[in-house]
Protein backbone atom coordinates (compact mmCIF):
# COMPACT_ATOMS: atom_id res chain seq x y z
CA UNK A 1 0.00 0.00 0.00
CA UNK A 2 1.43 3.51 -0.93
CA UNK A 3 1.34 4.85 2.86
CA UNK A 4 3.52 1.94 3.42
CA UNK A 5 5.89 2.86 0.67
CA UNK A 6 6.09 6.11 1.57
CA UNK A 7 6.80 5.31 4.92
CA UNK A 8 9.21 3.21 4.08
CA UNK A 9 11.03 5.50 1.29
CA UNK A 10 10.94 8.44 4.21
CA UNK A 11 12.78 6.17 6.69
CA UNK A 12 15.45 5.41 3.85
CA UNK A 13 15.71 8.84 3.32
CA UNK A 14 15.95 9.79 6.82
CA UNK A 15 18.61 7.43 7.20
CA UNK A 16 20.72 8.59 4.70
CA UNK A 17 20.17 12.14 5.56
CA UNK A 18 21.46 11.42 9.11
CA UNK A 19 24.39 9.43 8.37
CA UNK A 20 25.94 10.97 5.59
CA UNK A 21 25.07 14.87 6.39
CA UNK A 22 25.79 14.80 10.03
CA UNK A 23 29.21 16.63 9.86
CA UNK A 24 27.42 19.70 7.68
CA UNK A 25 24.66 19.88 10.69
CA UNK A 26 27.41 20.07 13.16
CA UNK A 27 29.48 22.42 11.21
CA UNK A 28 26.09 24.48 10.62
CA UNK A 29 25.41 24.40 14.45
CA UNK A 30 28.89 25.87 14.76
CA UNK A 31 27.96 29.05 12.98
CA UNK A 32 24.49 29.43 14.30
CA UNK A 33 25.95 29.64 18.18
CA UNK A 34 28.51 31.73 16.97
CA UNK A 35 25.74 34.44 16.05
CA UNK A 36 23.83 33.31 19.26
CA UNK A 37 26.41 33.73 21.58
CA UNK A 38 27.21 37.01 20.09
CA UNK A 39 23.71 38.30 20.61
CA UNK A 40 22.60 38.37 17.45
CA UNK A 41 20.13 36.70 14.91
CA UNK A 42 19.38 33.41 12.71
CA UNK A 43 17.93 34.71 10.00
CA UNK A 44 15.58 31.92 8.04
CA UNK A 45 14.65 32.74 4.14
CA UNK A 46 12.57 30.51 1.86
CA UNK A 47 10.23 30.65 -1.16
CA UNK A 48 6.14 29.05 -1.14
CA UNK A 49 6.79 26.00 0.96
CA UNK A 50 10.37 26.63 1.82
CA UNK A 51 8.72 29.53 3.79
CA UNK A 52 7.82 26.73 6.11
CA UNK A 53 11.27 26.18 7.42
CA UNK A 54 11.20 29.24 8.78
CA UNK A 55 7.98 29.06 10.44
CA UNK A 56 8.98 25.79 12.03
CA UNK A 57 12.29 27.60 13.77
CA UNK A 58 10.47 31.11 15.08
CA UNK A 59 8.30 31.53 17.53
CA UNK A 60 7.73 27.87 18.88
CA UNK A 61 7.90 25.84 22.02
CA UNK A 62 11.47 24.61 22.63
CA UNK A 63 12.80 27.12 19.73
CA UNK A 64 15.32 29.47 20.04
CA UNK A 65 14.20 32.89 20.41
CA UNK A 66 16.94 34.49 18.36
CA UNK A 67 15.63 33.46 14.91
CA UNK A 68 14.35 36.13 12.59
CA UNK A 69 12.16 34.48 9.57
CA UNK A 70 12.09 36.42 6.45
CA UNK A 71 8.35 35.87 5.79
CA UNK A 72 8.21 38.26 2.49
CA UNK A 73 4.70 38.08 1.27
CA UNK A 74 5.67 37.83 -2.20
CA UNK A 75 6.79 34.90 -2.20
CA UNK A 76 3.95 33.25 -0.02
CA UNK A 77 1.45 30.77 -1.45
CA UNK A 78 -1.11 33.18 -0.59
CA UNK A 79 -3.23 35.14 -2.08
CA UNK A 80 -1.97 33.69 -5.37
CA UNK A 81 0.31 30.75 -5.48
CA UNK A 82 1.36 31.48 -8.71
CA UNK A 83 3.18 34.79 -7.98
CA UNK A 84 5.07 32.88 -5.71
CA UNK A 85 6.31 31.16 -8.51
CA UNK A 86 6.79 34.40 -10.59
CA UNK A 87 8.56 36.19 -7.89
CA UNK A 88 11.17 33.98 -7.02
CA UNK A 89 12.65 34.23 -10.27
CA UNK A 90 12.98 37.74 -10.03
CA UNK A 91 16.22 39.22 -9.26
CA UNK A 92 16.82 42.12 -7.16
CA UNK A 93 14.26 42.43 -5.18
CA UNK A 94 15.69 40.71 -2.28
CA UNK A 95 18.34 43.37 -1.57
CA UNK A 96 15.57 45.81 -1.19
CA UNK A 97 13.70 43.76 1.59
CA UNK A 98 16.98 42.97 3.28
CA UNK A 99 17.98 46.89 3.66
CA UNK A 100 14.47 47.17 5.99
CA UNK A 101 15.97 44.34 8.32
CA UNK A 102 18.01 44.03 11.35
CA UNK A 103 21.00 42.67 10.35
CA UNK A 104 24.66 42.56 11.37
CA UNK A 105 27.92 40.46 10.19
CA UNK A 106 27.65 38.27 13.46
CA UNK A 107 24.65 37.07 11.94
CA UNK A 108 23.82 33.73 10.04
CA UNK A 109 21.72 33.31 7.69
CA UNK A 110 19.96 29.87 6.15
CA UNK A 111 18.40 29.51 3.20
CA UNK A 112 16.34 26.98 1.86
CA UNK A 113 15.79 25.93 -1.66
CA UNK A 114 15.45 22.76 -2.76
CA UNK A 115 16.11 23.18 -6.44
CA UNK A 116 18.63 25.53 -5.67
CA UNK A 117 18.26 27.37 -9.18
CA UNK A 118 15.91 30.32 -8.37
CA UNK A 119 17.33 34.06 -8.56
CA UNK A 120 15.62 34.98 -4.91
CA UNK A 121 17.27 32.40 -3.09
CA UNK A 122 20.63 33.19 -5.26
CA UNK A 123 20.39 36.80 -4.33
CA UNK A 124 19.56 36.38 -0.91
CA UNK A 125 22.85 34.30 0.09
CA UNK A 126 24.90 37.61 -1.85
CA UNK A 127 23.38 39.88 -0.13
CA UNK A 128 24.04 38.00 3.11
CA UNK A 129 27.47 37.49 2.05
CA UNK A 130 27.92 41.41 1.44
CA UNK A 131 26.70 42.56 4.64
CA UNK A 132 29.36 39.55 6.28
CA UNK A 133 27.10 37.25 6.95
CA UNK A 134 28.11 32.83 6.89
CA UNK A 135 25.11 31.16 4.63
CA UNK A 136 23.97 28.18 5.37
CA UNK A 137 22.13 26.20 2.15
CA UNK A 138 19.61 23.34 2.60
CA UNK A 139 19.42 22.35 -0.95
CA UNK A 140 18.80 19.54 -3.00
CA UNK A 141 22.72 18.32 -4.73
CA UNK A 142 20.68 15.89 -7.09
CA UNK A 143 17.97 17.88 -7.49
CA UNK A 144 20.11 21.36 -8.08
CA UNK A 145 22.66 19.48 -10.22
CA UNK A 146 19.93 18.38 -12.98
CA UNK A 147 18.50 21.47 -13.99
CA UNK A 148 20.16 25.18 -14.65
CA UNK A 149 20.52 28.44 -13.11
CA UNK A 150 17.96 31.04 -13.12
CA UNK A 151 19.98 33.07 -12.29
CA UNK A 152 22.26 35.65 -14.35
CA UNK A 153 25.23 34.43 -12.72
CA UNK A 154 24.64 31.09 -13.68
CA UNK A 155 25.60 29.72 -10.59
CA UNK A 156 23.53 28.11 -8.24
CA UNK A 157 22.41 28.15 -4.52
CA UNK A 158 25.31 25.96 -2.90
CA UNK A 159 28.10 27.92 -4.88
CA UNK A 160 27.89 30.40 -2.60
CA UNK A 161 26.82 28.78 0.67
CA UNK A 162 29.79 28.56 3.43
CA UNK A 163 27.69 25.20 4.45
CA UNK A 164 25.64 23.36 2.38
CA UNK A 165 23.48 20.45 4.02
CA UNK A 166 22.23 18.04 0.84
CA UNK A 167 18.31 17.44 1.34
CA UNK A 168 18.68 13.80 0.34
CA UNK A 169 15.12 14.16 -1.79
CA UNK A 170 14.88 13.02 -5.72
CA UNK A 171 15.09 15.50 -8.44
CA UNK A 172 11.48 16.54 -8.68
CA UNK A 173 10.94 15.58 -4.60
CA UNK A 174 8.27 13.47 -5.15
CA UNK A 175 8.97 10.05 -4.74
CA UNK A 176 5.52 7.06 -5.05
CA UNK A 177 4.99 6.25 -8.67
CA UNK A 178 1.55 4.63 -10.37
CA UNK A 179 1.42 2.61 -13.73
CA UNK A 180 -2.04 4.48 -14.11
CA UNK A 181 -0.42 7.76 -13.50
CA UNK A 182 2.36 9.96 -16.14
CA UNK A 183 3.83 12.12 -12.79
CA UNK A 184 5.02 11.11 -9.65
CA UNK A 185 3.10 12.18 -6.48
CA UNK A 186 4.34 13.25 -2.02
CA UNK A 187 7.33 14.72 -2.05
CA UNK A 188 9.90 13.92 0.69
CA UNK A 189 11.31 17.78 1.15
CA UNK A 190 9.43 19.09 4.07
CA UNK A 191 10.00 15.94 6.18
CA UNK A 192 14.20 15.87 5.40
CA UNK A 193 14.40 19.33 5.82
CA UNK A 194 12.41 19.70 9.11
CA UNK A 195 14.43 17.05 10.47
CA UNK A 196 17.38 19.30 9.31
CA UNK A 197 16.33 22.54 10.87
CA UNK A 198 15.62 20.68 14.43
CA UNK A 199 18.91 19.22 14.42
CA UNK A 200 20.41 22.38 14.08
CA UNK A 201 18.91 23.90 16.39
CA UNK A 202 19.60 21.24 18.90
CA UNK A 203 22.80 21.21 17.96
CA UNK A 204 23.31 25.28 18.25
CA UNK A 205 21.45 24.85 22.09
CA UNK A 206 23.80 22.03 23.35
CA UNK A 207 26.87 24.41 21.59
CA UNK A 208 25.72 27.37 23.77
CA UNK A 209 25.24 25.60 27.19
CA UNK A 210 28.34 23.88 26.48
CA UNK A 211 30.33 27.46 26.01
CA UNK A 212 28.93 28.56 29.10
CA UNK A 213 26.06 30.82 27.62
CA UNK A 214 22.66 29.59 28.43
CA UNK A 215 20.05 31.07 25.02
CA UNK A 216 16.67 31.92 25.16
CA UNK A 217 14.21 29.06 24.49
CA UNK A 218 10.62 29.80 24.32
CA UNK A 219 8.11 27.64 26.13
CA UNK A 220 5.23 26.78 25.30
CA UNK A 221 2.09 29.82 25.67
CA UNK A 222 -0.07 26.62 26.83
CA UNK A 223 1.64 25.69 30.07
CA UNK A 224 1.67 27.75 33.02
CA UNK A 225 4.40 30.57 33.29
CA UNK A 226 4.50 30.04 29.67
CA UNK A 227 2.95 33.63 28.49
CA UNK A 228 5.39 35.34 31.34
CA UNK A 229 8.08 33.86 30.22
CA UNK A 230 7.64 34.46 26.01
CA UNK A 231 6.52 38.29 26.82
CA UNK A 232 9.69 38.93 28.41
CA UNK A 233 11.66 37.72 25.08
CA UNK A 234 9.27 39.73 22.89
CA UNK A 235 10.20 42.51 25.07
CA UNK A 236 14.00 42.10 24.81
CA UNK A 237 14.20 41.34 20.85
CA UNK A 238 11.23 43.54 19.37
CA UNK A 239 13.32 45.82 18.23
CA UNK A 240 15.85 43.55 15.86
CA UNK A 241 13.30 40.41 15.00
CA UNK A 242 10.83 41.92 12.20
CA UNK A 243 7.66 39.61 13.31
CA UNK A 244 7.49 40.69 16.82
Amino acid sequence: MKYEEYYESILKQLEKQFEMEGDRIIEASKICASSIKNGRLIHIFGCGHSQMFSMEAFYRAGGLVQVNPLLIPHYALFPKAKLSTLQERIEGFVDTYVDLVNTDRKDTMIITSISGRNASSIDMAIKAKKIGMKVIALTSIKFSESTKSRHSSGKLLKDFADVVVDIKCEPGDAILSMDELDTKFCGTSTVLGMYVIESIIAQTIENCVKDGCIPPIYTSSNVDGGDEKNSQYILDYKDIISCL
